[in-house]
């Protein structure tokens, strides 16, 4: 798969349905890092409620929501979020995932790339942060990828899916450090 071959879509173009199919296929996958995601869409009924909550986020500036399209198939692979916004410090964190079936295509570092364009020029941030499980090297690699730096270990800082506290690592990208790729 190539860049070419999907592309990147807005919360208002969602159908609760299919996140849920996108949710429902990668729940394995993505249970120990992103288990409230998870537990908000895991069934059609709460996925409509997640959808139509982050759409009343993104209306008020809360939160931004990006999905990665398969163009042939037309299914959803990929979620990227904008969210812990914090416009007085001008700082926000990413939250990213891709289907299990789409990993290592670089569609997650473009959608990374494209969501620091709008985080900095855009929204005007000035920093923007991930926090990633210790044990997803994958996001650490997308993060170190984008010229974060990592800023330290929070300890016990995520319960995962099964319940277990697990230390969150963070990584810091200021605007000075911002190279667009």
């Amino acid at each position: 798969m190539s860049f070419t071959d999907w592309k990147t879509d807005r919360i208002e173009d969602i159908l609760p349905e299919e996140f849920y199919k996108l949710i429902d296929k990668n729940k394995n996958h993505i249970a120990k890092t992103f288990p409230v995601t998870l537990a908000n869409s895991d069934s059609l009924e709460k996925t409509q409620n997640f959808i139509s909550v982050n759409k009343d986020k993104e209306r008020n500036g809360e939160g931004y929501y990006f999905f990665a399209r398969d163009i042939k198939t037309t299914n959803l692979i990929g979620y990227l979020c904008v969210k812990t916004i914090d416009y007085h410090i001008s700082k926000c964190e990413l939250g990213y995932f891709i289907d299990e079936d789409y990993q290592g295509k670089g569609i997650t570092s473009k959608m990374v790339s494209d969501a620091l364009d709008f985080c900095f020029n855009e929204l005007k941030m000035n920093k923007v942060f991930i926090c990633t499980s210790e044990i997803n090297l994958a996001s650490q690699r997308i993060a170190l990828k984008h010229n974060f730096k990592q800023e330290g270990i929070l300890r016990d800082e995520f319960r995962n899916g099964d319940g277990t506290l697990q230390n969150s690592v963070y990584f810091g990208l200021l605007k000075s450090e911002y190279i667009k790729s």
